[in-house]
């Protein structure tokens, strides 16, 4: 059977990209032999992945995979799309090198310059609501001369601890950036932030560039929150997980895939500690509930 979307895995289940001893002794070469044999058509980029592009694209020609994607850390809240579109260039020329047609945008300004994610959530930094208005303007200008430079286009990650976390933050950034800006839906980002990813896909449906399945296993979310606990603190005691094996409803992204014919990338990105989830099971169970769902 044939379907206009693409189903890929984030190696951040194998190797942690922040936590470095969550699957740092795992070989990049077992992580996308899993990928492959669990029937995946692409990878993202993840820290243990070479940054020359010829060597990339043998060593994911060798497993028989694509590249969906790969984070950039901008920071636009802080800084002129010049320098940013000087940050870019290497990481968006490996993307379009590849053959990638969206590069994923994280949003790093105004966050603590140390560690950011080991501070408690709740003492996250915001932007102020006047300040969103000179920030859409930057981020779309970088969106469009992404576009123009690379033929990638910007999809926008909605995430904890960073500017855009809540539906309103999101709203009212994307209320005033033009359409050359994506959106990133994720779904477990969503949850964790306390609003349902189907409120994006009824407000922003027609913005949704890339994909992000990740499921959120409630009863740890709720402690994580009641004690303030970091993000990083969140994911070792295991607040995200595979769809399928959390609290969160996709039927709803099934709807929409389907009514829609999206055609980019639908990636799983459970960041799990690899020693309580095994990546290899955690891959097939994975893939399975997207075919069933799909």
């Amino acid at each position: 059977m044939t379907h206009p979307f693409h189903l890929a895995i984030s190696p951040l289940s194998w190797t942690n990209d922040v936590l470095e001893e969550l699957g740092g002794d795992t070989p990049i070469e077992v992580c996308l032999s899993d990928i492959r044999q669990a029937g995946f058509e692409g990878t993202e980029l993840g820290r243990k992945f070479p940054r020359d592009s010829e060597a990339l694209q043998r060593l994911l020609t060798s497993h028989q995979l694509k590249l969906a994607s790969g984070w950039h850390s901008g920071f636009l809240a802080e800084q002129s799309v010049e320098a940013e579109m000087q940050a870019v260039a290497p990481h968006a020329g490996l993307l379009q090198a590849l053959g990638a047609k969206v590069m994923v945008y994280g949003e790093c300004g105004r966050m603590y310059p140390t560690r950011p994610l080991d501070v408690g959530m709740s003492l996250r930094h915001m932007l102020k609501p006047d300040e969103f208005t000179a920030y859409a303007v930057r981020l779309t200008a970088f969106a469009a001369q992404l576009q123009d430079q690379y033929g990638l286009t910007l999809a926008y990650h909605h995430h904890l601890m960073m500017v855009a976390e809540t539906f309103d933050e999101i709203s009212c950034l994307f209320d005033q950036t033009g359409n050359a800006v994506g959106l990133l839906l994720d779904t477990g980002h969503a949850a964790a932030a306390g609003f349902d990813y189907q409120r994006l896909i009824k407000r922003f449906g027609d913005r949704i560039a890339h994909i992000h399945l990740k499921d959120v296993r409630a009863e740890v979310m709720q402690r994580v929150r009641q004690q303030d606990l970091s993000f990083n603190a969140g994911v070792r005691q295991g607040m995200f997980t595979i769809p399928g094996d959390g609290s969160i409803d996709y039927s709803h992204l099934a709807r929409f895939v389907k009514q829609t014919g999206y055609s980019g990338w639908l990636v799983i990105e459970a960041e799990q500690d690899p020693a309580l989830a095994p990546p290899e099971e955690m891959a097939n169970r994975a893939f399975a509930f997207m075919q069933s769902l799909l």
